[in-house]
């Protein structure tokens, strides 16, 4: 049907393995539906890249546990493999009932997990384990995964990291009381590595020879693994039916599509595939424009889109390209609708300051500065709605995520969220600017269980394009 690629916890190697045998599925030739799960944006860049197919991202909490089935089984039509890559450790993430009051099972079923999307899918997982701290003791890691929740089914393991063909015995030798398909060897190497920075990897648009890169993964997933069943595994089997489709093919009432302008460069390139797709659904015509290249925003837009990336490592080439300001504050002064999430936030800010102390110009169409700061702001959040928006109204709630490295000077006096974490242990605080035709904040939202978003966000656009039509 499809395989998972989990890991026993974080940093383990599982992303290498996905991407290697992506890379080796695609030198045969064949169709393969990626996705990941949890609310990443920059290793399915990876997927997406080497597969040619949008990976889609499979993230119960964030939308809902239908709309990650939904979102598996009608994206795998057309493909003739499915993989799929965890997050963090398998059992790791939110408990949801602590999100959904309606959920009382307090088992490993019902937390935002690699885990759990494997028993909601019914997908078999193949797990990466980090061997270069261990030997004997690999047994009680593997068969306390095993049997923490015996509906869980483990396939196999990978073991990644390892030092010798010594060591390897005495994995083996560990690994026999479990009776765990050992499923591929991986010695350490260092030569195989893909380039990080503070929020993970280096985006695909950012490296270069990664054709190089991907062929050496390949070359991995041939030589070290046991490629024939992880192959034969991964086969799509699954059908998708009519029944199966969400409520919201139901078009915004206008009488042409809407031409939305979306930031896409190496600074804001932090989009779910299924957000544009649910924005095109609902009858958005996507136009794509650069912040860095382009000095005027695309002819006869109706609404922009700025998403988050790393202006922080463009600051320069942002502040320099003086009339795409203009343009966006032309565009902005005249009451088109904006939605800008974490990066598209900053570049909306007077200025940004790096981390280094050198501040640079953005738009200054918010009256604060973001600041860089060493301190990762990471984690779920619930986020409601503090003040009137266009998108939101006082007091509803949406679940997001945020991931920022800087802060804001100054707080808005009319903010757009109270967000807190689940678990408690953040104070809830106010965040993100709402006026009549902006909404920006830190938090990145999955429109897939919020379709009001997109909806709103589009009937807001309609509006524009008839006031500004008739008052031409």
């Amino acid at each position: 049907m499809a395989l998972i690629i989990a890991g026993d916890r974080s940093g383990t190697g599982k992303t290498t393995i996905t991407l290697a045998l992506l890379s080796f599925l695609r030198q045969k030739k064949v169709k393969v539906q990626p996705f990941k799960v949890g609310p990443d944006y920059i290793d399915p860049m990876f997927h997406t890249y080497i597969t040619g197919r949008n990976c889609r991202n499979l993230d119960p909490l964030m939308t809902s546990e239908d709309y990650v089935k939904y979102c598996f089984h009608k994206n795998c039509q057309g493909a003739d493999y499915a993989l799929i890559e965890g997050v963090m450790g398998l059992f790791d993430g939110v408990p949801l009932s602590k999100v959904n009051n309606n959920t009382k099972d307090e088992s490993m079923l019902h937390y935002s997990s690699t885990a759990h999307v494997g028993l909601l899918l019914n997908i078999p997982i193949v797990l990466v384990i980090d061997c270069s701290r261990l030997s004997i003791s690999i047994a009680a890691i593997v068969y306390g995964y095993r049997f923490l929740d015996p509906n869980i089914n483990i396939l196999g393991v990978i073991l990644n990291q390892v030092k010798s063909q010594r060591h390897l015995a005495l994995l083996k030798e560990s690994l026999q009381s479990t009776k765990v398909l050992i499923l591929g060897c991986i010695y350490y190497q260092d030569n195989l590595t893909i380039p990080h920075r503070h929020l993970g990897l280096i985006p695909v648009d950012e490296l270069n020879n990664l054709e190089i890169l991907f062929e050496k993964l390949a070359y991995l997933a041939q030589s070290c693994l046991d490629w024939d069943f992880l192959v034969k595994k991964s086969k799509v089997q699954t059908s998708y039916h009519n029944n199966d489709v969400l409520p919201y093919q139901l078009p915004v009432s206008s009488s042409t599509r809407l031409k939305i302008a979306v930031a896409n460069d190496k600074a804001f390139n932090f989009y779910y595939a299924d957000n544009l797709d649910l924005l095109e659904d609902l009858g958005a015509e996507l136009i794509y424009w650069s912040p860095l290249k382009n000095e005027i925003l695309p002819k006869d837009i109706v609404g922009i889109y700025i998403g988050g990336g790393f202006p922080e490592m463009f600051t320069q080439s942002l502040s320099s390209n003086k009339r795409a300001i203009k343009s966006l504050k032309l565009a902005i002064s005249k009451g088109i609708p904006l939605y800008a999430e974490c990066g598209g936030l900053m570049y909306l800010c007077k200025n940004i300051i790096t981390l280094e102390g050198d501040s640079w110009p953005m738009t200054g169409i918010l009256p604060t500065t973001a600041k860089m700061e060493r301190h990762l702001t990471l984690g779920y959040r619930q986020a409601i709605a503090y003040n009137s928006g266009f998108i939101f109204k006082p007091g509803e709630t949406v679940w997001g995520h945020e991931f920022h490295h800087s802060t804001l000077t100054i707080r808005s006096s009319y903010p757009l969220f109270k967000l807190s974490s689940w678990y408690g242990q953040v104070s809830s605080y106010t965040e993100g600017w709402c006026n009549y035709n902006i909404h920006a904040s830190y938090l990145h939202l999955h429109f897939g269980n919020s379709l009001k978003i997109p909806r709103r966000f589009l009937i807001h656009c309609a509006n524009y394009s008839k006031f500004s039509t008739t008052h031409c």
